[in-house]
């Protein structure tokens, strides 16, 4: 070594470590430095494989050739004169007499990640981390190039590898800021669209390439680096939507209609039928999936796994990349331009969102950094072995922080009106999916994760905080209390949950024969007695047409014209009970065959079978009965929104009750026959006296049914007593009751519109 600068500068432990590739303060060794002791100015780089290196002014006109050291590709040089030390410098590299490069130096540009930022993410708070973390391309200095930072408190250390480096971990070894397990770099090598990986050197020695847990684009299955992406740019047309939804608070929200379309975008429909990969682009489906939507009368729609994950099996539930939406349709800003779409329909979005676990897959999350990090370190905490997935640490600040930052950024950076939070039950029950001896107790030795039920509150409240306009619906599917009530009286804080138990009670009474049905009535009615208790959506989601569940026109009973006449009368009682809506794709057609995510949905049955046009058009037209008339959506969480008229009559397997809007107009009143057998004069109780107008029968003939209606309107009749008198209820003197008498069709419901009427 010619310059005994440079030989105290440099020290044979880091040179090691460089050489080994676990050198964490690269910064210590490499880049620009004021030798202070001797007032000199050292240059130090590393470039494996390179024959010479030089150092440039900015502006390429003065050049100082480096000494090559050891190990080999280690240069180095000294400016000892002040008066000629360079503010601003780059490198020449040659590999070859043909191959000379001049770069930038990583290690010239100073950290970006401030000790605040630091202290946030450390306690949990740090909302807008997505904004630090991951990659991010941007201009320093005047240089273009790519900041990348990632957390792994664990490593010994870190590279960032990609198309820009040839994937060589040596070029671009990461800085550790502190003690917070953050690294970072600025790489000016690096360019949007490139793939990258980062590099993580274990504890023990191995070596692990992983996907950036922040990056916001990967690469089309079946590979798994990032891909670098800026989401600038984009500009929005939604802002008279979002000046709408933004600040609506939840009890304006819960008066208004909710009828969503639920969809896995592959199979909705495909360009290429056979082929894997012959999805439609998310710009494509803007269009032609926001027209259907429109056409179909629903008012949101819900997407299942748009963010990132490697097996399509899995429909997006078991995520690889929380923070980038699938490339299988496209590009993060093609997503953009399909949000937007649906806002410029008025269609909200809703998106599927997976906190509750994540695969093991070697790239992913998984002992990120060769140690748990984002899972609890304890299997029995950490593990679901039913799923054979990862359950993430909910206590850890730093998992916390990414969780409830990843629901704000959806909202933020995509304009997503609302999430849905899948396996919530998963997330509230230790032994959830576990045998004895699988699961750890709570501190008090019970069942109730506490660190997980203050996570969900704490993501309810940042979100009702931040973004009042916006709503997260849990998937839950157990009795837990308070599940939609406010964090403040002790609830979980949701806007809204799935109704498990009525889909559940629903469907199996359903695909009873009618013979059996009035042994089962409680099944049918069993779901007015709480439905005030949470605010509810009523689902029949895609869980249940897969898996050897079939369709829902095949869990109907009877031959195949009693199965549509059944699911009609299925979806028309759906529509009255209390409740928002939410339908599977396909479901409003009458598909016939179980869903699978590799196939698109049988659309030729509209082209093969009127009845399946026709149960489209039936559901169209209780989509616009629903938006048309605030009965059925105004008191849906509270009990002036129904009543029963007729419920105690099991033999007859039939119902009646009244759904109430915002004024004593328009009130409608549902009757449901869930027998083969017709009505022909059935006699039930009325709400009121008045005239009751039908403006909905299942069994209409553009419904696909037999054309049985009743064409002239109903007066209600003055009677004594009840016809159909309440359990225990007794008879008041000199009170007005009052009764109808109608045609009610075999498997059918029918819908009368009146005006109340007081006495």
């Amino acid at each position: 070594m010619s310059n005994p600068y440079l030989e105290q500068w440099t020290s044979k432990e880091m040179l090691k470590e460089l050489e080994e590739g676990i050198l964490n303060a690269p910064q210590d060794l490499l880049g620009c430095h004021i030798f202070k002791e001797e007032d000199v100015q050292i240059f130090t780089a590393y470039r494996p494989c390179a024959k010479r290196m030089w150092v440039l002014d900015s502006k390429g006109e003065t050049t100082y050739e480096m000494e090559p050291m050891e190990p080999e590709g280690f240069f180095g040089y000294v400016i000892e004169k002040k008066s000629e030390r360079l503010k601003k410098y780059r490198f020449r590299v040659e590999y070859g007499p043909d191959d000379v490069i001049e770069i930038d130096d990583p290690y010239a540009f100073p950290g970006m990640f401030g000790e605040l930022d630091r202290y946030l993410f450390s306690e949990g708070n740090h909302y807008k981390i997505y904004e630090k973390l991951g990659a991010h391309p941007m201009k320093r200095d005047g240089v273009e190039g790519v900041q990348f930072a990632v957390w792994a408190p664990h490593a010994c250390s870190v590279s960032v590898i990609g198309e820009f480096n040839m994937w060589d971990a040596r070029l671009h070894k990461m800085i550790m800021r502190g003690s917070s397990g953050i690294f970072e770099l600025f790489v000016p090598s690096a360019w949007e669209g490139a793939a990258y990986k980062y590099e993580i050197t274990a504890k023990s020695g191995d070596k692990l390439y992983k996907t950036d847990p922040y990056g916001n684009y990967a690469e089309l299955r079946p590979g798994n680096a990032s891909r670098i992406t800026s989401l600038d740019g984009y500009k929005w047309q939604d802002g008279s939507y979002q000046k709408k939804h933004q600040k609506k608070s939840r009890d304006v929200r819960d008066k208004e209609p909710m009828s969503i379309y639920e969809v896995h975008l592959a199979s909705w429909k495909k360009r290429i039928e056979d082929d894997d990969n012959g999805n439609f682009s998310y710009r494509e489906l803007a269009s032609m999936l926001g027209d259907y939507v429109v056409d179909m009368g629903y008012t949101h729609i819900e997407l299942m796994g748009i963010a990132e994950y490697p097996f399509d099996g899995s429909w997006g539930y078991q995520v690889g990349c929380y923070y980038a939406p699938t490339s299988r349709y496209g590009e993060p800003k093609d997503f953009m331009y399909f949000v937007d779409e649906m806002h410029k329909r008025g269609i909200q979005v809703i998106l599927d969102w997976v906190p509750a676990h994540f695969p093991k897959d070697a790239h992913c999350l998984g002992r990120f950094d060769g140690q748990p990090l984002y899972e609890h370190p304890d299997s029995r905490r950490g593990e679901h072995p039913d799923w054979g997935t990862y359950i993430f640490d909910y206590g850890r600040m730093e998992v916390k922080n990414f969780l409830v930052a990843n629901a704000l950024f959806w909202i933020e950076k995509f304009h997503i009106d609302g999430l849905r939070v899948d396996a919530v039950a998963s997330m509230l029950y230790l032994d959830y999916g576990k045998s004895d001896g699988e699961w750890l107790p709570n501190k008090d030795g019970g069942n109730e994760h506490y660190e997980a039920i203050h996570f969900l509150q704490h993501l309810n409240s940042e979100v009702e905080k931040e973004h009042p306009g916006a709503y997260i619906i849990a998937e839950e599917s157990t009795a837990w209390p308070g599940v939609t009530a406010p964090v403040a009286d002790g609830g979980l804080g949701f806007s809204y949950k799935w109704n498990m138990g009525w889909m559940n009670d629903f469907l199996e009474y359903m695909k009873l024969d009618p013979y059996f049905r009035k042994d089962h009535q409680r099944q049918l009615c069993f779901s007015i007695d709480y439905y005030t208790s949470e605010k509810y959506i009523l689902v029949l989601s895609h869980d249940e047409v897969v898996h050897g569940k079939c369709s829902l026109l095949n869990k109907m009973s009877g031959l195949e014209g009693d199965k549509f006449a059944s699911l009609r009368a299925a979806f028309g009682f759906m529509y009255g009970h209390p409740g928002k809506k939410l339908l599977f794709m396909g479901q409003e057609f009458a598909q016939k065959r179980e869903w699978a995510e590799f196939r698109s949905l049988d659309w030729f049955l509209l082209e093969e079978d009127d009845r399946h046009k026709k149960m489209q058009d039936y559901v169209r037209e209780l989509n616009h009965l629903y938006q048309k008339y605030d009965a059925l959506y105004y008191h849906d969480f509270n009990v002036m929104g129904f009543e029963w008229m007729d419920c105690w009559r099991p033999e007859l397997s039939t119902v009646a009750f009244v759904r109430r809007g915002s004024s004593v107009k328009d009130q409608l009143m549902f009757i449901a026959n869930f027998t083969p057998m017709a009505l022909e004069d059935y006699q039930v109780n009325a709400p009121c006296a008045g005239t009751f107008t039908e403006i909905l029968n299942s069994d209409e003939e553009r419904f696909g049914g037999e054309g049985r209606v009743n064409k002239k309107p109903i007066q209600a009749k003055p009677c004594k007593a009840p016809v159909v008198p309440r359990p225990g209820e007794k008879i008041q003197p000199g009170k007005k009751y009052y009764e109808l008498e109608l045609y009610v069709p075999p498997l059918s419901v029918v819908v009368l519109r009146y005006d109340y009427k007081a006495e």
